[in-house]
């Protein structure tokens, strides 16, 4: 059993209920297919559970297959600077086919940024930093592909399709009943 290492800390992105009974964290790498599959599928999740999990997004781009990864997620952080990482972050899930430079910055705009800030701010490499800490976050949890999730901090083994996704989260809060 693989144990999600470190556990979640304020620098983390986080969406729904702070105290929410589960947790599910993902590793995701923004150019990765099986990755834009598991999107609409997390969202799914979301959506049905409520209140009941909290969803964590750490980067994990896997530089050796996906030139434009690193990038994307970098600017991804960018955007959270100005409080628009979930934004930024579904519209490159939902644009992984086109995370060249100049797309980024279409993306940034249409997100609503100060697109001159956020281009400083990815021309300057700022959240390199956060991104390498989420991929030595990732390499001590044992992942090595993406996407890589991890329910309550342990490594989900099975598919990551909605029913089994599901199932997997619902046992881990009849667990913490």
């Amino acid at each position: 059993m693989t144990k999600l290492n470190p556990a979640i800390a304020d620098h983390d992105h986080i969406q729904g209920n702070a105290t929410a009974r589960v947790t599910l964290v993902e590793y995701g790498d923004y150019q990765c297919p099986y990755c834009k599959r598991a999107h609409p599928i997390v969202q799914a999740v979301q959506r049905t559970l409520g209140d009941r999990l909290r969803f964590v997004f750490r980067n994990f781009p896997l530089r050796e297959l996906h030139q434009f990864a690193e990038g994307a997620a970098e600017a991804a952080e960018a955007a959270g600077a100005q409080g628009k990482f979930w934004e930024m972050h579904d519209v490159l899930f939902e644009t992984e086919d086109d995370l060249a430079p100049a797309s980024l910055t279409r993306y940034a705009e249409s997100v609503g940024l100060d697109v001159e800030r956020w281009a400083h701010d990815v021309n300057r490499r700022a959240f390199r930093p956060h991104v390498e800490r989420d991929l030595e976050s990732g390499a001590r949890s044992g992942v090595h592909s993406t996407p890589t999730f991890f329910i309550d901090g342990v490594r989900h083994e099975g598919s990551y399709d909605q029913e089994i996704l599901e199932e997997a989260i619902l046992a881990a809060l009849e667990v913490r009943s």
